[in-house]
């Protein structure tokens, strides 16, 4: 089996247009999360969000291809250019052929559906625009990164909800260990923070109106947000022979399913995920320092997520740090698990922990480490990303520090 590494990584969300900006927010505890800015918010009980806020499309994109990309797609493109320029990469000839695409969403291009909803329901125009079907597909981000940057192997999206950019790391992560590819690119990209993606949410009943406040006793719902990040899972030896700079080393990946309930997660399931992680990784538990929780902010997730890591690390998990980020991102549905990563990088690079900020009140369902308000200086080698979707579908991610 192959060596996989990350050389680059990109990102827009909430916290930052890049990611020295992303982590500095991370580093400080900043909140990305605020009052919600769109078309016919007034109409919402949801007005609160991690939104990439003064964003103009206009500084990254003409308008032939404004027309073609939804913001997802934007986002996306913008994070992989980031990302590859990083890794020094460039794809031609047989690494062009060797290097490919895997992304991961939920909803694909909401945006496009939303105002074309509008324009045909609501102001009762009949004609659309043509590139409204290949804007809005769960497949366009991977699609148009393929084309733009001369990807020709294997490129699709998964979509499995929340876990969606976790599921596509870890496709990624096989591809080149097994040796199908030299490079693949891969992460994942969300955008629904419009009138029909949020209205949409409120149904659920799951959504705080206020703040994210994972594993805090007075938590009381998760709060959406929006961006991408992308990355660059290289092959170590052919990363090590062009010089390229490491900033870490994928080494371990497992998925489960529940196969129990739509939307009500299941200790057995993530624990099943995260043990079989750590059994992929050739590690053993009590080397991994540091989770990047789920942790969403919703009563049933964060007391489930802490049962699980119990069971899966047993008495080490007294000893562990875990953090959700999405106190300060928001949770980016499909798109999350590739913005929590850039926190595990940042883990094993700089040896700062991503705080779990809004953080109030203990819950005895929660009683683990879960680095309060502030980030923390620590030294980990080996650590995990956690993703849990509706429908049961977990994907856990496991790295260590470059070689």
């Amino acid at each position: 089996m192959h060596r996989v590494v990350i050389t680059g990584q990109g990102t827009i969300n909430a916290l930052g247009t890049d990611v020295p900006r992303t982590l500095e927010a991370l580093r400080e505890g900043r909140c990305g999360i605020s009052e919600l800015e769109f078309r016919d918010v007034d109409r919402l009980s949801i007005r609160i969000g991690g939104q990439v806020k003064n964003y103009d499309p206009e500084a990254a994109f003409n308008r032939q291809q404004i027309a073609l990309y939804d913001r997802f797609t934007q986002f996306t493109l913008i994070a992989a250019q980031q990302a590859i320029r990083q890794s020094g990469l460039s794809f031609s000839g047989e690494l062009a052929a060797q290097s490919g695409v895997v992304l991961g969403t939920a909803g694909g291009g909401v945006n496009t559906w939303d105002d074309n909803y509008r324009a045909v329901y609501e102001e009762g125009k009949n004609r659309v625009h043509p590139f409204v079907v290949p804007k809005l597909m769960n497949n366009a981000a991977a699609s148009h990164v393929s084309m733009e940057h001369n990807l020709k192997g294997p490129s699709f999206t998964v979509a499995t909800a929340c876990a969606s950019s976790n599921h596509a790391m870890g496709q990624a992560f096989q591809f080149v260990r097994s040796g199908l590819s030299k490079v693949m690119i891969t992460g994942g990209s969300e955008s629904m923070l419009c009138f029909g993606g949020v209205k949409a949410w409120e149904g659920l009943r799951v959504m705080s109106k206020d703040a994210c406040r994972p594993f805090s006793a007075n938590r009381n719902g998760m709060v959406q947000g929006e961006g991408a990040a992308i990355f660059v899972f290289e092959d170590y030896e052919h990363a090590k022979a062009r010089g390229a700079e490491i900033l870490a080393e994928v080494i371990g990946f497992a998925m489960t399913s529940d196969a129990a309930d739509i939307v009500m997660p299941s200790k057995q399931g993530a624990s099943r995920a995260i043990s079989g992680a750590i059994k992929d990784a050739r590690v053993s538990a009590d080397q991994v320092g540091y989770i990047n929780a789920h942790g969403t902010g919703t009563a049933a997730n964060d007391k489930t997520e802490c049962a699980a890591v119990a069971d899966a690390l047993g008495h080490h998990a007294d000893k562990l740090m875990i953090s959700s980020t999405k106190s300060m991102h928001g949770h980016l549905i499909g798109g999350t698990g590739a913005v929590e990563l850039l926190a595990c990088v940042m883990a094993l690079t700089e040896g700062v922990i991503a705080p779990t900020i809004g953080y109030e009140e203990p819950d005895p369902e929660c009683a683990l480490d879960v680095v309060p308000n502030e980030a923390r200086e620590a030294q980990v080698d080996v650590v995990l990303s956690n993703a849990f979707a509706f429908g049961g579908l977990n994907a856990v991610l496991a790295l260590r520090k470059a070689p």
